[in-house]
């Protein structure tokens, strides 16, 4: 296969990627910028299914990130490759932010205080018995709660910021299509004319 690995790529060197890009942070946004400005949706669709996907990143519930986002997407009319391209928010560099975050934000609603008096995980019954229990009152009720502030505010600005650059985007591009347009309208009008005064002169 051309451009193919001479040494295929181990489990340690893709969690290295994961972790610290290869071609560095700022290049893989200017990637994931061009990825969302080139999607063939309207302004909406596409804040709208970037939106979703931010919002899907604060919430615990990893592995199902992508479904949560295409249905927020679903419900906004929101396009799902950007909703796809949105839950990249959240990845192993945001994650201990995010959870902090939320935990603390989720305790504070709930009015729960951290310390000696807050409910402990047993992990003897988490393990032994798959109680999942064990986890919801402690550390997913005050996450899946606290998510919800930072979610909405960080999905509005996401919105906002991707409908900016998407309709200026197509706005641009719109315009340099009609240009081209324009030019090959008189090109071609041009070798007609030429035509004509050539058979004119032959006759």
């Amino acid at each position: 296969m051309l451009f193919r690995r001479r040494r295929p790529e181990g489990y340690f060197d893709r969690m290295r990627t994961a972790l610290w890009p290869r071609r560095s942070f700022g290049r893989s946004f200017q990637y994931f910028i061009k990825r969302v400005l080139r999607l063939t949706a309207t302004p909406h669709a596409i804040a709208a299914g970037v939106a979703a996907g931010v919002f899907a990143s604060w919430t615990p519930l990893l592995g199902f990130h992508f479904i949560l986002a295409f249905a927020l997407s679903y419900v906004l009319a929101g396009n799902m490759v950007a909703a796809a391209l949105g839950t990249t928010f959240g990845n192993p560099l945001s994650f201990p932010f995010i959870w902090t975050l939320t935990i603390k934000i989720g305790n504070m609603l709930i009015g729960v205080e951290t310390g000696a008096h807050q409910k402990h995980v047993n992990l003897e019954g988490l393990l032994r018995h798959l109680d999942v229990k064990q986890l919801w009152d402690p550390v997913l009720k005050p996450m899946l709660i606290g998510a919800i502030p930072p979610g909405v505010i960080t999905g509005i600005i996401a919105y906002i910021l991707t409908y900016w650059g998407v309709r200026a985007f197509q706005t641009r591009r719109k315009s340099r299509l009609a240009a081209r347009a324009k030019v090959r309208l008189q090109e071609l009008a041009a070798k007609r004319k030429d035509r004509t005064a050539d058979g004119a002169e032959s006759a």
